[in-house]
């Protein structure tokens, strides 16, 4: 049975967070296509994960016959979270960009995840596994707008997940979501509505596509 990681990490409920609103699409699809496979939501902004340490970060470079105790609890804080991703057979990650990047709670999962000479480096033991991304913005950060110098998400998430851990990396990326709320971005409703649609159908054709894979 595959196993589906679903991570979370808009600070708002669903029905007011964009992000949230497709990983659930994702998420539904998936267990309707692979109703016998197993999810594991992990919500950051409810059940944040620990920033990484002195500690930690130390452990993650020594031998852990020499670890002080401190160490060794916050060493298996992220064995325990980087076991938990190598047993995904897929990734889904809400990334909403907050302040041009994404929520410090997704970072601090990733900077534990993150594990040279294991997840990242020359082993890469996630290498290969589909991680599909929701890109979440207020505006518009794409090539050939005014701000695309400011995309922070997309291209540091490449980095991180494409080029460190090896991920077969997919975005989705809904787009004017403060449309609705911004009376100075009033006309730009249709945009954000069409960019809505348009994320929930590709949410759900990248899930079916990938539980029948999985399951196959």
């Amino acid at each position: 049975m595959a196993t589906l990681l679903h991570i979370d990490s808009s600070v708002f409920p669903t029905e007011a967070s964009a992000s949230r609103a497709v990983t659930d699409a994702f998420r539904r699809t998936w267990q309707e296509q692979h109703p016998e496979g197993t999810v594991i939501h992990r919500d950051l902004a409810t059940d944040p994960v620990p920033h990484i340490s002195a500690h930690a970060h130390t452990a993650g470079f020594s031998d852990p016959a020499t670890h002080t105790p401190e160490q060794a609890a916050a060493f298996a804080e992220r064995v325990r979270l980087i076991e938990e991703l190598e047993r995904a057979d897929a990734v889904l990650i809400g990334a909403p960009m907050y302040n041009l990047t994404i929520p410090s709670t997704l970072k601090a999962w990733l900077d534990n995840v993150v594990l040279f000479g294991r997840t990242a480096g020359a082993a890469q033991s996630v290498k290969g596994t589909p991680v599909t991304v929701i890109a979440s913005r207020g505006g518009s950060y794409g090539p050939g707008t005014p701000r695309e110098g400011y995309e922070y998400v997309q291209n540091y998430l490449s980095a991180i997940l494409a080029d460190f851990l090896g991920a077969d990396l997919d975005f989705i990326v809904p787009e004017f979501t403060m449309a609705p709320v911004n009376p100075e971005m009033a006309d730009l409703v249709p945009l954000f509505e069409a960019s809505r649609e348009r994320a929930l159908e590709e949410a759900a054709t990248k899930a079916k596509q990938l539980a029948q894979r999985l399951a196959a």
